[in-house]
């Protein structure tokens, strides 16, 4: 049987890092990741993954993300239930981190999340807004220089410099 899942998405609010009362730390939070195509509209649709992640990987999550962060997060989908308070049983079903991955640099995120609250204060127009993919919503890429350009950028290897990767850090 194999239960692997692999995500790349935005954090929807800071990591909720709690400790259970043996000492464990856990931390749970939202994934924002977009899907691969448009609806009839035209608009690309977000689904919110909730995830769990425990020990020492919640506490380096945790201290160095924030809301908005764009991170790889590699785990298995698991299913629980329990009884609530009223009697009902409520069903849950997330993904349990094993490893994740910074997509970003904390400058580049600090960037960001002051672009789109210069541009917009987090309302109104978001057609320049990354989404979860850092697309704004007609596709185009941009990263935080380039949206107060208004001109996509070409991507990380625009400038034309060499960059050496070692088989080591490949996912595959």
């Amino acid at each position: 049987m194999i239960n692997r899942t692999v995500l790349v998405g935005r954090l929807t609010k800071d990591l909720d890092l709690k400790y259970t009362s043996s000492g464990t730390a856990v931390g749970s939070f939202n994934l924002a990741v977009n899907r691969q195509f448009t609806n009839a509209n035209g608009e690309r649709e977000t689904d919110f993954i909730n995830c769990v992640i425990w020990r020492k990987s919640a506490e380096n999550l945790a201290n160095f993300t924030g809301k908005g962060s764009l991170i790889a997060i590699e785990g298995r989908i698991q299913t629980r239930n329990y009884e609530n308070q009223q009697g009902q049983r409520i069903y849950v079903t997330e993904v349990v981190v094993d490893n994740f991955s910074l997509l970003e640099s904390r400058a580049e995120s600090e960037q960001r999340k002051n672009a789109v609250q210069q541009n917009n204060g987090g309302f109104g127009d978001t057609s320049q807004t990354p989404n979860a993919f850092g697309n704004n919503a007609a596709g185009n890429v941009y990263n935080a220089q380039s949206q107060n350009t208004g001109m996509p950028a070409n991507g990380p290897f625009a400038d034309g410099q060499e960059v050496n990767i070692s088989d080591d850090d490949l996912p595959f």
